[in-house]
């Protein structure tokens, strides 16, 4: 009995050990800048007392550079599974207190093992990152470990949900796991992401640039769009990725989940009657059309502060998950540029993979002209976006509140990229191009031979009218089927409701093949 009981004092001390990581003296240090531990982090994230850990007790092998004589239990990374909201999760959080949290080859068997289980049973994986990168004892062994994670991120991609939150360093090669994945959280106070630090930049480039401004949270959500999410801090960005989840279901064989709704399917949102300018040229809130139509006014923007010309995110009708996709005419008057269409694209193949039905509030002018567009290659970016919405199968709801012009009709879930249905607002103008460019077009020669200006103005005027009131309007495409019907703006949200639920079994399927070979 004795013996027995030793064994087991031994167990619970090895516990004890492993769950300090690199000791006291590094975690007050994690604490002091702002950072959770990384088993706080998963106590977090998962419900109370579900988490499971797997391989507490591993270390690494290294023997050389006197690492023999520095073991820790976990060696840098904690893995397991729990639950989020009762549903399975599987989770690695990288530990700073552990050699700054650096990869070596028993660190990334780790993650390979949890993420190899994820797949077996069909559920999310969650990074939580926090690591110097790979540890430069182990050589070759380390990079071995990043690409066989990279590997598994690309299998598991469009079959399970992937999540990245980054919670402090993650540079070199281990940016390119969380690139793989299909959201990345960035925490404000203390995360960074770059392929190649300040100091190599400087060395080899001459350019002095801060830690933050290369590769911060607020850099990477703004003017890279690597960053989906910006979070305060570790606990904000914890509670996002609980937020995630719950619009996501746990693989692609499985629907989103449907929650109860006490939002009444038929309240009206009579504001948006009135919400269109009467000056085509003026901006209004896209988002406010979104919160009125949407349960509880509940929407979950993803990279909003990047693009913002066009908004992406979750939502619910009625209880049910979609993906919102909508022009915003409040920035660069909603037109579809390089970034717009990348950010869109990602999001429509997003949506399309897990089965999560797709929204689309349209008010586009065109795509962004010049030469720096065209240089920067427009007509590539502007394609994935059509791409992904002519590929995607999910049910696809469009409705077009005012412009739809030109290719960027055609681009944002038009009928012919297979929209199942198509509703416009009565002030939708659908048409090649606006009134005042078509008439310029059209009767350039005619104007031309009018001899006073007064004689021009008034000339225009009565040519665009008259292109406003034959072409600049919903009954055109209505007459052809390409708008299903024409709706009163405050019932949008009933509308899109019995929309969804029309389609909830719909099937659709593309011709057999390896893959596509979308535009990159």
């Amino acid at each position: 009995m004795e013996k027995n009981q030793a064994k087991i004092k031994e167990l619970i001390d090895k516990r004890a050990e492993a769950r300090l990581g690199g000791g006291e003296k590094r975690i007050n240090a994690q604490h002091n800048k702002g950072k959770m531990t990384a088993r706080e982090r998963i106590e977090l994230l998962m419900d109370e007392g579900s988490f499971e850990e797997f391989d507490m007790f591993v270390t690494h092998r290294t023997k050389s550079f006197g690492l023999d004589k520095q073991k820790y239990l976990s060696d840098g990374v904690v893995t397991g599974r729990g639950t989020v909201d009762g549903r399975i999760v599987f989770v690695f959080a990288q530990d700073f207190t552990v050699f700054g949290g650096s990869l070596s080859e028993t660190y990334a068997q780790k993650i390979c093992k949890v993420m190899d289980q994820a797949m077996k049973v069909g559920a999310p994986v969650i990074g939580l990152n926090d690591s110097g990168g790979a540890r430069i004892q182990e050589g070759v062994r380390s990079l071995a470990g990043y690409a066989e994670i990279f590997q598994r991120n690309i299998m598991a991609s469009g079959v399970i949900p992937q999540i990245s939150g980054i919670f402090g360093p993650c540079a070199g090669g281990a940016v390119y796991s969380p690139a793989l994945t299909d959201f990345i959280i960035m925490s404000e106070e203390n995360s960074y992401m770059f392929v190649t630090g300040p100091k190599v930049v400087q060395t080899v480039t001459g350019e002095v640039i801060s830690t933050d401004d290369l590769g911060g949270a607020n850099m990477h959500a703004t003017k890279s769009g690597v960053a989906h999410f910006m979070s305060q801090d570790d606990e904000e960005g914890i509670l996002l990725t609980r937020k995630i989840l719950s619009y996501l279901p746990s693989n692609n064989l499985e629907d989103p989940p449907i929650l109860e709704s006490h939002d009444p399917i038929e309240r009206l949102g009579d504001t948006l009657n009135e919400i269109i300018p009467e000056d085509v040229n003026k901006p209004y809130s896209m988002h406010d059309v979104i919160h009125e139509v949407v349960d509880n006014n509940e929407f979950l923007e993803v990279h909003r502060n990047y693009a913002q010309n066009i908004i992406v995110g979750f939502a619910r009708f009625n209880g049910r998950p979609v993906g919102m996709v909508a022009n915003n005419p409040s920035h660069l008057a909603g037109v579809l540029d390089i970034e717009a269409s990348r950010k869109a694209a990602r999001f429509v193949r997003f949506c399309d993979c897990f089965n999560i039905p797709l929204v689309t509030m349209v008010d586009v002018p065109g795509f962004l002209p010049g030469s720096n567009q065209e240089y920067g290659g427009i007509i590539v970016h502007g394609a994935k976006l059509l791409f992904a919405y002519g590929e995607a199968t999910v049910p696809k709801i469009t409705i077009t509140l005012r412009k739809s012009y030109g290719g960027a009709h055609d681009v944002m879930s038009c009928k012919q990229l297979r929209g199942d249905i198509n509703y416009a607002w009565p002030t939708a103008e659908i048409a090649v191009m606006g009134a005042k460019g078509a008439v310029e077009v059209l009767e350039g020669r005619n104007i031309s031979k009018l001899e006073s200006d007064e004689e021009k103005v008034k000339y225009v005027q009565e040519k665009e009218e008259e292109y406003t009131k034959k072409f600049a309007n919903p009954y055109e495409a209505a007459k052809f089927g390409y708008i299903d019907d024409i709706i009163e703006p405050r019932n949008t949200r009933f509308r899109v409701i019995r929309a969804l639920e029309a389609l909830a079994n719909k099937k659709d399927h593309n011709p057999p093949k390896k893959h596509s070979n979308i535009p990159l």
